[in-house]
């Protein structure tokens, strides 16, 4: 099942008399599948707080159509079932983080009478137990992430909506968020993810969606973009030395380090043929495997060439 749903949705802002229209987003289609982690990445001015604001009903597609939980987004009934953490969110200073919960819980119409067992439920599942009664203007911006995060779960929601939720959170504190994102899709959750964290988002999401100009240019699970086709990291038992190396010359063998090299065939047959010819000088292999390249390199190689497109299309059209 799929629990979002965007069909060919354009997002056009009207420009004033001397500001030109703003194109956020274009013909945009995208699923995310039940109980997953989905990463929505893009730089600045990508489109991606835009998406997110017509998910939730903030501000409404130009063209298109949008569902959450197999409802259309118009159904206002349906967001009862979505929790929302804000980027750079403001929560009143007076308050207590307990307050600042049962709050959170009047207005998402769940307040009931065990609402102090789950507000201390929540606080204990962010670390936040011994900081309930202390009051926010005293918090740092990661324990604001935090309560937030807390906040977006108050509802008990099916999905969840978090923009930069590890924004101003330690090394530590990451890591136990992701440890929160994590058992929360072991619930069945399903979390719509952005942030500028691209270490974050890859060792959490089960698939990802690049955003570049208002347009999608990529999407698909993290191995599938951060394996480079056809290049291939071959290890071997012992560093092998010039003689050796130049007796591949066909197949340009680039060092890798720790006895390894990495080489780029045109298909399988040639990567067997490879293997073959290394057998045949009695060289040891330890493994072959697929090269990988971070996910934050493959996303600067993608919107890098993204651009370039860009701007000979506009160059050629201009």
């Amino acid at each position: 099942m799929n629990v979002i749903e965007v069909n060919d949705v354009t997002k056009i802002y009207n420009g004033g008399i001397k500001t030109p229209k703003v194109t956020a987003l274009k013909n945009l289609t995208l699923n995310v599948s039940e109980g997953t982690i989905f990463g929505l990445l893009g730089p600045n001015g990508a489109g991606k707080t835009t998406l997110i604001k017509i998910l939730l009903g903030i501000t409404f597609q130009t063209i298109g159509t949008a569902k959450i939980l197999g409802q259309d987004i118009s159904n206002y009934r349906v967001k009862s079932k979505v929790g929302y953490l804000p980027e750079n969110h403001k929560f009143p200073p007076y308050l207590t983080g307990e307050q600042l919960l049962k709050f959170t819980a009047q207005l998402t119409g769940t307040y009931e009478k065990n609402v102090n067992k789950k507000i201390y439920e929540l606080l204990d599942l962010v670390k936040m137990t011994k900081w309930g009664k202390t009051k926010i203007k005293k918090y740092s911006k990661g324990m604001m992430q935090r309560l937030g995060l807390a906040q977006a779960l108050v509802n008990d929601p099916a999905l969840i909506f978090l923009d930069e939720p590890t924004d101003g959170v330690d090394p530590i504190g990451r890591k136990e968020i992701r440890d929160i994102l994590l058992d929360l899709k072991s619930r069945g959750k399903t979390i719509f993810l952005n942030s500028h964290l691209l270490s974050e988002v890859e060792l959490v999401s089960d698939r990802v969606a690049i955003l570049n100009k208002g347009q999608l240019i990529q999407e698909g699970t993290v191995e599938e973009l951060t394996t480079a086709k056809e290049v291939y990291k071959i290890t071997f038992d012992d560093e092998l030395n010039n003689e050796q190396v130049n007796g591949f010359s066909d197949y340009s063998l680039k060092p890798e380090g720790n006895k390894s090299y990495s080489v780029k065939v045109s298909d399988p047959e040639k990567l067997n043929k490879l293997i073959d010819d290394i057998r045949k000088k009695n060289i040891n292999i330890k493994s072959i495997v697929p090269l990988r390249k971070s996910l934050e390199d493959m996303f600067i190689s993608l919107i890098k060439e993204s651009d370039k497109e860009n701007k000979k299309y506009f160059n050629n059209n201009g």
